[in-house]
């Protein structure tokens, strides 16, 4: 038995539930019961342990399962009687009125909102675009010949050549020993044996690499560096160091030709320069064309959460930011880093959480009111398409329908792409076009 449900705020609900004691009794002794069949105690052989032990030793927690199940199903036919939605789980307080022979509970929770999108007829949303050209492909291929690159020491004659005269330049690997010390002292991390780094590639200050340029082997040079005031080692940001190298090692970066020998290495058979341009072409048309969906995506649901008007459940933001706190404690964990012990404040999450719970409820009111779930074909489509950059693509579909919740994940990707396809041909669609590079830089993407 429920009382009527009483309003406390926008979402907010309360009701009284009660339910006879009798019934929570008569359940207790039914399970007990079933326990006994198996219940073991020394001295006795199992199912023969007397009753009185059994609800000594069991009573306690089957009372209490007892109890959760009953408040339970009285909450949720009372939740079906009065129609409501219930966000979240309720609040469970026992009152100390009950009538005689009965349990009562107050049960306080919040229902989920309306969502009112608003006419998107009015609301205009930039998308993007971006083409491939042989600019990019040229691109393409120099880091393709940088991530094959071998070096070779420099001034020695080999079948590449010497690479030029043995200076240290741009492009060059070396190989140095260096120290380094602030007022005369050496600092920790300041000094190293052996240390190779390409020049040019920035993963040294800039005056440590301009000082390097010009050496020659077995060559030293004294020269100051001023740590940046933001740079990670806190011992020296924002002071100057006086450091002196020694050129050990010095190689020049030889590239491969883009020859067929090169196109083979691509994975291209018969070494056709002109078909590695084509299926490098094709690769980069298929990675433009998922970032330019992602970041045309993400403009729609940016829209959808300004113009949308709704209550965002407290409840529901609140297991979302757990939920988020749990998957960036295991996610460090998988890093190899230690959690344990480690606070993870609700605060760090809330903002994210409310984003993604109030996205979450008006994708499923769009869905639900204008019939976009995802259809069987849609989700064999949207597989089939991933299953193009694979050797078997049969296998690809296998992995997906043997599992039910795979299947879920690529459904749920369908239907936001059927919401989005939806908001794009209601709203005033402003097209821009984006550079190559901006595309693949962006942070959206």
């Amino acid at each position: 038995m429920a009382t009527a449900v009483e309003t406390l705020g926008k979402l907010e609900r309360r009701m009284t539930i009660s339910f006879p004691l009798s019934d929570v009794r008569s359940e207790v002794e039914k399970r007990l019961k079933v326990q006994a069949r198996s219940a073991r105690a020394p001295g006795f052989r199992p199912g023969k342990v007397p009753m009185k032990m059994v609800a000594a030793q069991y009573g306690y927690q089957i009372e209490t399962e007892v109890l959760n199940d009953k408040v339970g199903q009285a909450f949720n036919n009372a939740a079906n009687e009065n129609q409501l939605r219930v966000a979240g789980f309720p609040k469970i307080e026992p009152k100390q009125d009950s009538a005689e022979g009965e349990l009562s509970f107050d049960a306080t929770f919040e229902v989920y909102p309306e969502v009112v999108v608003g006419d998107l007829t009015k609301v205009e949303i930039e998308t993007v675009k971006s083409n491939v050209t042989d600019v990019e492909i040229d691109k393409t291929i120099d880091i393709l010949r940088k991530q094959r690159v071998h070096f070779h020491v420099k001034g020695e004659k080999g079948e590449h050549g010497d690479g030029g005269e043995a200076i240290a330049a741009n492009g060059d690997r070396v190989t140095v020993d260096f120290v380094g010390s602030i007022d005369g002292v050496e600092f920790p991390g300041g000094k190293a044996e052996g240390y190779p780094f390409v020049l040019g590639e920035g993963r040294m200050l800039p005056e440590f690499e301009a000082a390097t340029v010009g050496l020659k082997v077995g060559e030293s040079k004294t020269f100051p560096l001023a740590f940046p005031e933001d740079y990670h080692g806190k011992d020296v940001a924002g002071k100057t160091a006086s450091f002196t190298i020694t050129l050990q090692k010095l190689e020049w970066a030889h590239l491969p030709e883009v020859d067929a020998e090169f196109a083979k290495s691509l994975g291209v058979a018969d070494g056709d320069l002109a078909k590695m341009r084509e299926d490098i072409k094709v690769n980069l048309e298929r990675e433009v064309a998922g970032r330019v969906k992602a970041r045309n995506k993400e403009a729609v649901m940016e829209t959808l959460v300004k113009t949308a008007e709704l209550e965002v459940p407290q409840s529901l933001i609140a297991q979302d930011t757990e939920r988020l706190a749990e998957m960036t404690r295991q996610d460090m964990a998988q890093r190899g880093m230690k959690v344990d012990g480690v606070p993870f404040p609700p605060e760090l999450f809330k903002d994210k959480a409310e984003r993604r719970v109030r996205l979450g409820l008006i994708l499923s009111a769009l869905v639900s009111e204008q019939n976009l779930q995802a259809t069987p074909e849609q989700v064999k489509a949207q597989i089939e398409d991933f299953a193009q950059s694979y050797e078997d693509p049969r296998e690809v579909l296998k992995y997906y329908y043997s599992d039910r919740r795979r299947l879920a994940e690529v459904e749920a990707l369908v239907l936001e792409e059927n919401v989005v396809t939806y908001v794009l041909g209601l709203c005033k669609n402003v097209s821009k076009e984006i550079p190559f590079d901006e595309l693949m830089g962006s942070v959206q993407a």
